[in-house]
């Protein structure tokens, strides 16, 4: 998975188009992107989307509206139904969170789906989540991938930006960023880099995806179809990249030891990994 797209809930447009971007997983947002009076409707409109979707083959999610609130049942009753592939969870205060949810999906979920909707967790958009990212394990059997967001943050730091006059995140977002990451690669699942906000700026996304993969990230959200490509081809392995992993493979095949040479530079064990994860990786 290395890119996901939101739709929102309240366009049939959009979220009929969303499974053909080339986005390798959808996510149909009955939250932020939906208004107050029209949460009833997203949900009946989602769940018909769902109901009548092509075998496409692309994973999708629904994001709910936050477990602290009144919406999130009546969220999960309309859209479980339609059996998606997973809900997205917003604003989760913890790990403990994620298991709330999951104890609802075994209540609500169709008996095809019976332990297997999975959960992303959009784990940054409290201070009391952010912080829980690095105090607990957010391990668990339903969760596929962490998402990290700065937007949300924002408002609930009180926060005037969260970037600098560069575009850099500022200290607390980065913070956010760099713990998201750790504790999806501790849980084992995806880590997912934030949404770029400015869709006019093909640029800056490119690089900010790019740097997101230098650091460790496997995916990137994006909130408009024109971003996927570029999205995907930042995550895409090169054929320098599986070249070099192929002679690291076959350097160790020929040396019994725990090292090897490669281009006159000493290799080891985390080149082996790191070699073994871009040979099984995507085109």
């Amino acid at each position: 998975m290395r890119s996901l797209l939101f739709a929102p809930g309240g366009s049939a447009k959009m979220l009929a188009k969303a499974p053909q971007s080339g986005a390798d997983a959808v996510i149909f947002d009955l939250e932020d992107s939906v208004q107050p009076a029209g949460k009833a409707a997203a949900r009946d409109l989602v769940a018909e989307v769902l109901r009548q979707r092509a075998a496409s083959g692309v994973p999708i999610y629904v994001r709910i509206n936050p477990l602290d609130g009144d919406l999130f049942e009546a969220d999960l009753r309309h859209v479980l139904p339609a059996a998606p592939d997973g809900i997205m969870l917003p604003k989760p205060d913890g790990p403990q969170d994620v298991e709330k949810l999951s104890r609802l999906l075994e209540a609500w979920e169709t008996p095809a789906m019976a332990g297997r909707t999975r959960i992303i967790a959009i784990c940054s958009e409290t201070a009391l989540g952010t912080l829980s990212l690095a105090a607990a394990s957010w391990r668990h059997p339903r969760l596929a991938g962490l998402l990290w967001g700065a937007e949300d943050l924002a408002a609930a730091l009180g926060a005037s930006a969260n970037r600098d006059a560069a575009g850099h995140y500022t200290g607390p977002f980065a913070l956010a960023r760099n713990l998201c990451l750790l504790a999806a690669r501790a849980a084992g699942v995806t880590p997912i880099d934030a949404v770029y906000t400015d869709t006019r700026d093909a640029d800056g996304l490119g690089r900010e995806a790019l740097a997101a993969r230098r650091d460790g990230f496997e995916a990137k959200a994006a909130i408009h179809p024109a971003q996927v490509p570029i999205i995907n081809q930042a995550f895409s392995y090169s054929d320098a990249e599986r070249d070099w992993a192929r002679r690291v493979v076959a350097a160790f095949e020929a040396v019994p030891s725990g090292a090897a040479l490669l281009d006159g530079r000493m290799i080891d064990r985390p080149h082996l990994l790191q070699a073994r994860r871009i040979l099984a990786g995507r085109a």
